[in-house]
């Protein structure tokens, strides 16, 4: 059952008439020797630590090592239950979701890096908040996770996630398609249609780079996780409206990974570029490390 493309995970599932979820389940078992029940029990204690960052994330004062975030997650749930965001209730709550789990990653607490730890807000963000919006429950919530991991690792064989080696857009473009990958089969949705809405994702910032102010995971990484839930709940709705891609998933991978691999090294979380090299970037940078 192992799959090495998106091409292959849709014609097994296709073949077998499974979802993406199965088909992640089925690999598992397959390449590690593992029962189902083992696998499930993982992926349910994944989900435990996701769900536990964002409530950490937007009750608790977390301060970041470095000093650059902390705070925002509880800022926009205070401004929310003041005010009707502008974006939408269940936009403000995936963005504050996954900057409160990005604040818990840079506060030393625990996260699941899905797939890094600077895109680790994204994933648990848009799917736990869109499952909490929609009445899923904790089984179809896992689920919906081994489809997003269908997708990291048909990525991740043929491309990057890695900001050093491919920018930004490989790890929040990365964590995005996962995530919408994911809530596609959480709402019922087809495999084409989770590996489509993966594809709009990574072509929605394609050619985004890495730049930590300082060289820490903070900004504008935490931002970036909130403009990743976003790209992932649009991304989804598009699929599930009926409109595809018009670029298959497995080309927009690899123009991706090329596009990462055309980067100059200054723009590939080195901190050399970007906002890093910015007259504040480097200022803050002089300050955190005097």
């Amino acid at each position: 059952m192992n799959f090495k493309s998106g091409r292959e995970l849709l014609e097994k599932c296709t073949e077998k008439g499974i979802s993406i979820a199965e088909a992640c389940i089925l690999r598992e078992m397959e390449l590690y020797g593992r029962s189902r029940e083992e696998i499930i029990a993982d992926m349910d204690k994944s989900y435990k630590i996701m769900r536990n960052a964002i409530e950490r994330g937007v009750t608790e004062d977390l301060v970041s090592m470095g000093g650059l975030i902390g705070g925002e997650a509880k800022k926009l749930k205070m401004r929310r239950e003041s005010t009707p965001p502008v974006c939408g209730s269940i936009v403000s709550k995936a963005m504050g979701a996954a900057m409160g789990v990005m604040e818990v990653n840079a506060s030393m607490g625990l996260i699941v890096a899905a797939p890094t730890a600077g895109s680790c807000g994204i994933l648990p963000g848009a799917l736990i908040t869109a499952a909490d919006e929609f009445g899923k429950n904790d089984e179809e919530i896992v689920k919906a996770l081994f489809s997003a991991a269908a997708i990291g690792v048909i990525i991740t064989r043929n491309a990057t996630v890695s900001g050093a080696e491919g920018g930004c857009q490989a790890e929040t473009g990365a964590a995005a398609g996962m995530a919408a990958a994911g809530i596609v089969e959480l709402m019922g949705g087809t495999p084409q249609q989770a590996l489509d809405s993966a594809a709009i994702c990574l072509k929605n910032i394609m050619g985004l780079i890495c730049d930590p102010i300082a060289g820490l995971v903070e900004a504008p990484c935490q931002k970036r996780n909130a403009i990743g839930v976003a790209n992932a709940l649009i991304s989804a709705e598009l699929v599930l409206a009926g409109i595809g891609s018009i670029v298959p998933f497995d080309e927009v991978v690899q123009s991706m990974y090329e596009v990462g691999k055309r980067m100059p090294m200054e723009l590939r979380e080195t901190a050399l570029g970007g906002v890093a090299s910015s007259p504040t970037g480097c200022t803050l940078c002089s300050r955190i490390f005097k």
